[in-house]
């Protein structure tokens, strides 16, 4: 079978793109830029085109009995290709339809949550690979111990997804293992409230196939609607007396943060040290940790495997440390685009270096979201000395009258401006930074490079 990809440049599309390239089968695909990502796909053996023209398509990718068309869901309508292939009568399947296929092969690991998704299913992912387990796993970003964001391993029968909840995608799959990070209301524009975006979590639990495992973060809204045959655990990054499974002990120094995790039945494993050290993840640890101890893995596989964990990028990814030259500036990149991760990156932050001048650029991601939750943002951004705040990136939306970066901007405490994208790289060369970082789902990450170049020429030059 041949596979074409609409939008196969995207974080999600590329595992599986990946993925059918392991398995020798000819892959395309379509992507509206070409990106880093795309042009390592191209090189991987994917044939990719960037014009949205039916007539560039490779003659391989024609034949109706022999290609699949992969799509995701952000893909417009109108989009030229994807009406050549459904009107043609191909066969067409989101990508959360072929994940869900995998998650019934195998023995699905499967991450959902509005937030910490992406780092609790790296940890998982990588945490099982060291292990004599292994797995396979499909991420939502580039597990940094890999250069992937693909881990295929035919001798495992697990499989790590990331189960994301945006078009009801994760009701697709099938878990062994479920895990729930975070139910903080998102993509309103496809739930309209948060009682609807709560029955979608609760419906996801009903999917857990008979003899597997809920992991629920404990204090979330979620009802569990699992099968008989379904155990339901709980877990906390804090010490808990309610929990099935938390951190206790947990101390911080020398760069580090150390705790121990108490589990059911007496299970504790002792001095367990986050590879990423930030506070949230002691909580992805947690999660990370339970799960792979219900798929066999060992204590001393376990804590090996937190402690030589990369993390994923633009999770919380320390660019510059600051520590080359006493003047340089400290550089995280984040993809924190929600209220609750903006306000965990910050408090991170602010303690792993207590007393230090906290700078945010922050690019607010849809219109939709930016609407439904400004109030929030402005609340998380305010916890930053100063917010820079550039346009908001519309991704797969169009505007929305009278909703801008504006509207988080008046409510936020404290220093914070309106900055156009394009000038921000000026604005960077002759401001002062102490701990910048820069957050969200959008586009900023392109601009690391200059940034990086940038703070190093002030450390050159003394500026």
């Amino acid at each position: 079978m041949n596979y074409f990809f609409i939008g196969a440049g995207g974080i999600g599309m590329a595992n599986l793109v990946r993925y059918f390239l392991s398995k020798g089968e000819k892959v395309a695909g379509y992507d509206r830029v070409r990106s880093q990502l795309s042009s390592q796909l191209e090189e991987e053996g994917a044939h990719i085109i960037y014009d949205d023209d039916p007539a560039l398509i490779p003659a391989d990718f024609l034949n109706q009995e022999e290609t699949a068309v992969v799509f995701t869901p952000a893909v417009p309508a109108t989009n030229r290709i994807f009406s050549f292939y459904r009107n043609g009568g191909f066969e067409m399947h989101k990508r959360a339809w072929v994940l869900g296929r995998i998650t019934r092969s195998l023995k699905g690991i499967c991450v959902a949550g509005s937030h910490g998704k992406t780092t609790t299913s790296s940890m998982i992912a990588w945490v099982m690979e060291q292990s004599h387990v292994g797995c396979n796993a499909f991420l939502g970003g580039i597990l940094r111990n890999v250069g992937s964001n693909l881990i295929v391993n035919p001798a495992s029968d697990f499989a790590v997804v990331e189960a994301d909840e945006y078009d009801r995608s994760f009701h697709q799959l099938e878990p062994y293992i479920a895990v729930i990070t975070s139910a903080d209301p998102d993509h309103l524009d496809i739930y309209g409230d948060e009682e609807h975006y709560l029955e979608a979590f609760s419906h996801f639990t009903s999917l857990i196939r008979p003899g597997g495992a809920l992991l629920l973060h404990t204090g979330l809204k979620v009802k569990p609607e699992t099968g008989p045959d379904v155990k339901v655990y709980t877990y906390s990054g804090l010490p808990s007396d309610t929990a099935d499974w938390t951190a206790r002990n947990i101390r911080y120094g020398d760069g580090e943060i150390r705790f121990d995790l108490h589990g059911p039945d007496g299970l504790v494993i002792d001095s367990i040290s986050p590879g990423v050290p930030v506070e949230i993840n002691v909580d992805n640890a947690v999660a990370a940790a339970a799960a792979a101890h219900l798929a066999g893995v060992s204590a001393d596989e376990i804590r090996r495997g937190l402690q030589s964990f990369k993390g994923a990028k633009r999770r919380f990814e320390i660019i510059l440390d600051g520590k080359s030259e006493p003047s340089r500036a400290v550089l995280i990149d984040d993809y924190a685009h929600s209220p609750a991760e903006i306000s965990a990156s910050i408090g991170s932050i602010r303690k792993l270096y207590p007393g230090r001048r906290i700078s945010v650029i922050f690019q607010p991601h849809l219109y939709s979201r930016t609407r439904d939750f400004a109030p929030q943002f402005a609340e998380a951004l305010s916890l930053a000395d100063e917010t820079i705040l550039t346009e908001i990136y519309p991704a797969r939306e169009l505007p929305i009258p009278g909703v801008s970066s504006e509207i988080i901007r008046k409510d936020i405490k404290g220093d914070a401006r309106l900055v156009k994208r394009a000038d921000l790289l000026d604005l960077i060369k002759f401001t002062n930074f102490d701990i910048l970082i820069t957050l969200g789902a959008a586009d900023l990450d392109t601009l690391l490079p200059d940034i990086v170049e940038i703070l190093k020429s002030d450390v050159e030059t003394g500026n």
